[in-house]
């Protein structure tokens, strides 16, 4: 059985399969129903971590799990206008070559359209993100996040991407959002219980 490891920036602890997300509802703290909507998709250039893995020419873009086999296999999302030429830090195997990089492009909600000259992980120093709970304690015990990470995959669909509970928080990181999934989480859970994370961000 294949090792899972993390992709990038992101840590990973579900496969990946395509953005956009799947409409559930479920019911909210306050009684009521809460509906997990499909975020738009970014309107400008995205910056995403992750490995670009390309089989026999089919090539997409992985910011969830990779199984560590050799070659190694992921699912993720399908990128138009690669080339291999002139980078550095790919490694063939068979029909699958691939590497690890920061990718610059647009994203439509089911394709990732490269716009930038891609940057080997290894050599990129990302700015580190702001912390969105400032630090403090998040307001979910034990058992509810336990319940709220088991919930969350099916809620967001096919854009989920690892979840991890950490100091009274649900970490859920996802392919892209624009506000809509952390405004569901919120409406569902209460403000301070999850914090939704993009792997796509805005490139500046």
């Amino acid at each position: 059985m294949s090792r899972f490891i993390a992709a990038g920036a992101v840590a990973a602890a579900s496969v990946l399969l395509l953005a956009g997300c799947a409409t559930a509802s479920v019911g909210s703290g306050s009684g009521g129903a809460v509906v997990w909507g499909t975020p738009s998709p970014p309107a400008g250039e995205v910056l995403a971590q992750g490995t670009v893995m390309d089989v026999d020419g089919t090539v997409e873009l992985c910011l969830g799990a990779i199984a560590e086999s050799y070659p190694p296999q992921c699912r993720g999302i399908p990128v138009a206008g690669w080339s291999w030429d002139e980078i550095e830090g790919w490694e063939t195997s068979g029909d699958v070559t691939w590497g690890a990089y920061a990718v610059r492009g647009t994203y439509g909600g089911s394709t990732f359209a490269v716009t930038g000259e891609p940057v080997m992980l290894a050599l990129y120093d990302p700015i580190a993100p702001v912390d969105p709970t400032g630090g403090q304690p998040g307001t979910a015990d034990e058992a509810a996040l336990t319940e709220m990470q088991d919930a969350v995959p099916e809620l967001i669909g096919d854009g989920f991407l690892a979840s991890y509970p950490e100091n009274g928080w649900l970490w859920v990181d996802v392919v892209w959002d624009d506000g809509t999934l952390q405004a569901a989480a919120d409406e569902t859970y209460g403000e301070g219980a999850v914090v939704v994370r993009s792997a796509m961000r805005p490139f500046d």
